[in-house]
């Protein structure tokens, strides 16, 4: 492996493409620090100390490489990307215009992508000013009294200037990933993503050596790295449906007769259900803090909050297996897959093509994604779980959203850097 990392960058046309990367994530991390305009940075480092990166926004904030509790210039970091891309992912199956788009190929796509620019800027404008008013109050960082805000000052000015430069931080990072995508390596967002996650690695295992000495440390350290072993391991897993092409006669040539296999992974749904969950999840306590003194907000801060009382815990393990049926039913359409095979000749050998190769795929679709869905629930609980045995919810950094993401991004752009070198003739990482 290291002969291959040292090949990456001996073939000039590969080292330019990681150097651009380095340097792109560099940029990246120096806008996460940079505080923007009109923030009290004193302020907002003290409450940081005091509460933690624990709280409702610690998936935001995960996902921002803690920038979005550091009011940073990329404080929105890249969530407001993947929200819009979930959304147009989702409005696909139920707007005919752009499920016809999807349809037509590259120029469809490119449309998609934009409307998806689009509905990312609209999003950043309606975050970053939800976000500008809860630091205004204090509330983003649990601070009450006459010095609860965090803004030098109380202007409209400074708060739309702030509203500004954090969209624009947004757009920034959306065009940073596609200049990756484009002249680096691996998925550009995806990669931001990543790098935003391992940022926050170091600071969290090092909070759980200082609150809890070093036998923790090292257990937590080999708990995760075993953890990180099964989620590799289920990741690459997949159910592989054999297809054999019937021969066919086109004038005096020959065509088909080849086999192939659809290949159905256990995790067929990704960490999209993960997000969905921890998003539904935090909207009561996001509401309960616009209306503290209601009855139910106090029930909603005693339950759904923290995340360490088993009725939290409940509810977020059935969103999480309910949320990944619902993906994997809007993603994957047997019906497509059995006319597109039956349209071309393909057949699975023993079923008969049209309904029942249908059937057959939903049958085995529906019994792989039982333990995709179990697999999912449980990687969600390890931070709850952590929580209450190491006192840890967001700072563990081995578990949940964070593990998938860091696992599926760092094998994907492995295996895009093995390609290109064995394209020049070179072993690969994998090997």
């Amino acid at each position: 492996m290291l002969s291959a990392f040292v090949n990456a960058f001996r073939t000039p046309d590969l080292r330019r493409k990681l150097l651009f990367v380095l340097a792109i994530v560099a940029l990246f991390r120096l806008g996460s620090a940079i505080p923007a305009p009109g923030v009290d940075y004193v302020k907002v480092q003290d409450s940081i100390d005091a509460v933690g990166n624990q709280g409702i926004y610690g998936l935001i904030n995960l996902f921002s490489g803690g920038a979005l509790l550091q009011l940073s210039v990329f404080a929105l970091g890249i969530m407001p990307y993947i929200t819009a891309s979930i959304i147009l992912q989702l409005l696909t199956v139920v707007i005919p215009r752009l499920e016809t788009l999807k349809k037509e190929g590259q120029a469809g796509t490119a449309k998609i992508t934009q409307y998806t620019r689009y509905l990312t800027l609209g999003l950043a404008i309606l975050q970053s000013t939800g976000l500008v008013a809860m630091a205004r109050t204090g509330q983003i960082l649990n601070r009450s009294g006459p010095d609860a805000s965090l803004l030098v000052d109380d202007k409209v000015s400074t708060m739309v200037v702030m509203v500004i430069t954090m969209t624009a931080g947004t757009a920034l990072i959306m065009w940073l990933g596609e200049l990756i995508t484009e002249r680096g390596v691996g998925n550009g967002m995806s990669i931001l993503i990543f790098t935003s996650i391992l940022a926050t690695f170091p600071t969290a295992l090092w909070n759980i050596k200082i609150q809890h000495g070093w036998d923790v440390f090292a257990i937590v350290t080999m708990l995760g790295l075993a953890i990180m072993a099964a989620v590799i391991f289920i990741e690459q897993a997949q159910r592989r449906i054999p297809v054999q092409y019937a021969r066919r006669m086109v004038g005096r040539k020959m065509f088909g007769g080849t086999s192939t296999y659809i290949p159905l992974k256990v995790n067929q749904a990704g960490v999209i259900p993960v997000i969905f969950a921890s998003s539904l999840l935090y909207l009561p306590a996001l509401l309960s803090q616009f209306n503290p003194e209601a009855g139910w907000s106090g029930w909603v801060n005693r339950y759904f909050v923290r995340g360490d009382h088993p009725l939290y815990m409940a509810s977020y393990f059935l969103l999480v297996v309910f949320f990944t049926y619902f993906y994997v039913a809007i993603t994957f359409n047997p019906t497509e897959v059995a006319d597109n095979m039956k349209k071309y000749g393909g057949f699975v050998p023993g079923i008969r093509a049209g309904r029942p190769t249908e059937e057959y795929l939903g049958y085995v679709l529906s019994r792989i994604t039982f333990p995709g869905a179990m697999y999912l629930g449980i990687l969600s609980l390890i931070p709850l779980i952590a929580l209450v045995v190491v006192n840890a919810n967001q700072n563990f950094p081995f578990g949940g959203t964070s593990l998938l993401i860091m696992v599926g991004v760092g094998l994907d752009t492995v295996k895009q850097i093995e390609s290109q070198l064995q394209q020049r003739h070179y072993e690969g990482f994998l090997r």
